[in-house]
């Protein structure tokens, strides 16, 4: 088994991930997710996202991932048997607690271990495995070696590890310092993430104060790189990992769409030939999103180059400027239907992202049509207006549209 595990932050988003190649998506529910500023899903929306994702045969796992108190209870418990009701195919929960109330209220509703509950060793495998767990989610903290022994001890657990996006610089997230400085808890969904804040450390002798400066940018000594480790995925499989998971359910489509058109493309090359002979052109399009410097963290063991210290992500290279909406196919090509996302012009170079084999190809963009009132222009600059053009090349609905940005 070898499964491209997205994020889905609301029902555009699923449905983005499952058309650009996962095999499953992640979502939170309005309540006791560990993504509280996230648009997150609505129970109709959950029910819808989950019937939509079963019609295609791929799977949808919820996150109930908070730490929780007693006044969570009876909620979460209503919460694990709407789930079980409605199909989900896995919840995912860190509280000890939490698995046991759902156990109790939701027998039949698989539990995976969320990735909180710091899992770093095989006898906490092998517990959480008695307690009827069926995937662990482990710490980001592992390396290879330290997962490969965590197999090979409990061969029949399915193990799940993040292989891109952005990390957390505290030990699998368990971070207390949004709760002293916002009263927000991490812990609970509501991280305003002060790792990425701007520090200057200050040291008193007796009426002296002396800064110290990482240089003169301030010192970013929390802020951590990006995951990246789309190369490393065939030794990732053969240590005994079966869910390769993406972060980011705050991200953008066009984040959801990029990477997940990087790493499909990476993992059928490798459940294809057996290794990717393609990753630096496969790593070449997660450069296109924004991100900060990537690392493969601690995979190799321990690792003292994971600290970003830009205060901002790098730029993306391309702007997503539209969803396919409608395509009319001609023997030239396509009469496309859009919804436009950010402006663009007739005479701009389109890249097309798909995955089909489109994906990559570019068009020079001619007369556009704005279709509330037919008026044709050459400046699409309203936007999630509906515009239409003709495309050279058979696109197909779901497909997304960027700029390269200069």
């Amino acid at each position: 088994m070898t499964e491209l595990l997205l994020p889905a932050g609301n029902l555009k988003k699923l449905r983005t991930a499952l058309y650009f190649g996962a095999d499953a998506v992640y979502v939170g529910g309005k309540d006791f997710s560990l993504r509280a500023f996230a648009d997150n899903f609505k129970r109709d929306e959950l029910k819808e996202g989950i019937e939509y994702a079963h019609s295609l045969g791929k799977k949808v796992y919820v996150t109930a991932n908070i730490f929780a108190k007693n006044s969570d209870l009876d909620g979460a418990a209503d919460y694990f048997a709407y789930l079980q009701n409605i199909g989900a195919d896995a919840v995912l929960i860190s509280d000890a607690g939490l698995l046991a109330l759902c156990k109790q209220v939701a027998p039949e509703l698989t539990i995976h271990l969320s990735t909180q509950a710091n899992t770093t060793n095989l006898m906490a495998v092998k517990f959480w495995q008695s307690l009827g767990v069926k995937r662990v989610v482990l710490a980001r903290e592992l390396s290879l070696d330290e997962i490969r022994t965590i197999h090979d001890a409990v061969p029949d657990m399915e193990l799940e590890a993040f292989v891109h996006g952005a990390m957390c610089v505290s030990y699998s997230g368990r971070c207390l310092l949004s709760s002293y400085f916002s009263e927000r808890s991490s812990n609970r969904g509501e991280c305003v993430q002060p790792c990425r804040w701007e520090y200057r450390l200050t040291e008193m002798r007796r009426d002296i104060s002396v800064d110290v400066e990482q240089d003169e940018r301030g010192t970013y000594f929390m802020n951590s790189c990006d995951l990246r480790l789309l190369s490393r995925l065939p030794e990732l499989a053969e240590a005994g990992i079966c869910s390769f998971k993406v972060e980011g359910r705050m991200k953008s489509e066009f984040y959801v769409a990029t990477v997940a058109t990087a790493y499909r493309r990476a993992l059928d090359e490798y459940i294809k030939t057996g290794n990717i002979e393609n990753a630096d052109k496969y790593n070449a399009i997660l450069e296109n999103i924004s991100h900060r410097a990537y690392t493969e963290a601690y995979l190799d063991g321990e690792n003292t180059h994971t600290v970003s210290l830009e205060k901002e992500c790098l730029e993306e290279k391309s702007r997503y400027i539209a969803t396919v909406l409608k395509v009319l196919t001609t023997a030239a090509g396509s009469n496309v239907t859009v919804e436009m996302r950010n402006r663009f012009k007739t005479g701009d170079n389109i890249i097309i992202l798909s995955p089909s084999d489109t994906n990559g190809k570019s068009f020079t963009m001619g007369e556009i049509t704005h279709c509330e009132d037919g008026a044709v222009t050459d400046d699409a600059k309203l936007v999630q207006h509906i515009y239409s053009f003709f495309c050279p090349f058979q696109l197909t609905v779901g497909d997304l549209l960027v700029i390269e940005n200069k």
